[in-house]
């Protein structure tokens, strides 16, 4: 009974140490057919993320509100704001970027967003523009758009994302 049990912690052990010699990022990418970059398909984010190994980061909701600011908010801290739609996802992804650095990663760690939009009719482009260009050509995360009728921190903000990172080990 012990040498199996022996036998099978070693293989476990063997098992761990393989995967941790692995170099790439702790996550697969899972396309459906035809949703493959090579297919052309024209997609903002990944059907599925599966993570094999790493450190999972959850991120809050990122605002284009500057931080700190004030709780219970005073708008007038956000008047000298650009509230268009590709102003608040440039500053959301530079603050999300500045989150995972610190955090050890990478902003294509990013595996999972959710964004929550005010008028995605008006504002989805824009957005998208900004989030592909910092994601690159080759990284999509599994991503998911609420729309809302407005945001907590002032009526002015069409955009919040919460994301969840994988980090290397």
């Amino acid at each position: 009974m012990n040498f199996y049990r022996s036998r099978t912690l070693a293989s476990v052990g063997l098992l761990a140490m393989l995967a941790s010699c692995d170099k790439g990022p702790g996550f697969e990418y899972i396309h459906l057919p035809g949703t493959e970059p090579a297919a052309g398909a024209n997609m903002p984010f990944t059907s599925a993320i599966k993570v094999r190994s790493g450190s999972i980061v959850f991120l809050s909701g990122i605002t284009a509100a500057p931080v700190p600011h004030s709780h219970p908010h005073v708008p007038a801290e956000f008047d000298g704001l650009d509230f268009s739609a590709e102003a608040q996802a440039e500053s959301i992804m530079a603050r999300m970027q500045e989150t995972i650095e610190a955090a050890g990663g990478e902003i294509t760690d990013v595996i999972r967003v959710t964004k929550f939009v005010v008028d995605v009719g008006a504002n989805q482009d824009a957005i998208n523009r900004v989030m592909n260009r910092y994601w690159g050509d080759n990284h999509r995360p599994a991503s998911t758009t609420v729309e809302i009728v407005r945001l907590a921190t002032d009526p002015r903000f069409v955009l919040e994302i919460e994301a969840v990172a994988v980090i290397p080990d």
